[in-house]
């Protein structure tokens, strides 16, 4: 593993300056087998599906199935996969959507202690055993700052509890995924011809309307962040 850019201010100067592909062939150099993504399938998760296999093949990409995502999630996820060979990493929550509504009912509807317990269960904890069980230690992401209030500061680099996790595409707006889509013949999700411009679970996801920013079209504006990317109460991350 390269460790000539461990130190963090050397890393986030010479990467706030490089492009995206500079910074995934970075993490790859830095980070080998110990170096995983993340996908959702969401919007215009083409982008960072090509961006970062056309540099890592076979890098594994960690996929969170919640059980409760829209039936064009599935088929976009599936299609995508195909196409562009994706060494796909499924792992869905230890309880089932069933089970979890006959113990704690809709917790989507239960403000924000039971949408924290919704996303603990199925978003978090899935993707800490992802982590665990593929020995990760590094993990591309493709959070952009123009997505929301909560994002606007984040580095390229962070370190996220003993993870180090790596923004590519940070810096990015709709106008330059549109460019790299158009460019490469990507799909968006085909929920984005239905105004869609993000995309979660079936229940907490809707299309953005007049008045809204991007950030209210999940869980109702009430919450942006699922717990994956956010800290907790003592200023830790999770995973």
């Amino acid at each position: 593993m390269n460790t000539t850019l461990s130190e963090p201010a050397t890393v986030e100067l010479d990467l706030e300056k490089a492009g995206a592909e500079e910074r995934v062939k970075w993490a790859v150099e830095t980070y080998g087998e110990g170096l995983v993504m993340s996908t959702s399938f969401g919007i215009q998760a083409a982008v960072m599906l090509h961006l970062v296999t056309r540099v890592a093949p076979k890098i594994p990409v960690i996929f969170v199935d919640t059980g409760y995502l829209f039936p064009e999630t599935y088929r976009f996820a599936r299609d995508l996969t195909e196409r562009l060979s994706i060494n796909l990493k499924k792992y869905v929550p230890q309880m089932t959507a069933a089970e979890q509504e006959t113990v704690y009912g809709k917790q989507w509807e239960q403000g924000v202690e039971g949408l924290k317990r919704y996303n603990l269960l199925n978003k978090v904890e899935p993707m800490e055993r992802a982590v665990r069980e593929l020995g990760a230690i590094a993990w591309l992401a493709g959070l952009r700052r123009s997505q929301a209030s909560t994002r606007e500061t984040l580095k390229v680099v962070q370190q996220q509890n003993k993870t180090t996790k790596i923004y590519p595409i940070i810096d990015w707006d709709n106008r330059r995924i549109h460019r790299y889509l158009t460019q490469h013949g990507l799909p968006y999700h085909p929920l984005w011809d239905h105004g869609y411009v993000s995309m979660g679970d079936w229940h907490s996801t809707s299309k953005l309307m007049d008045g809204m920013k991007e950030e209210d079209t999940r869980f109702g504006g009430v919450k942006r962040e699922c717990g994956l990317h956010e800290a907790t109460g003592n200023g830790d991350f999770h995973i």
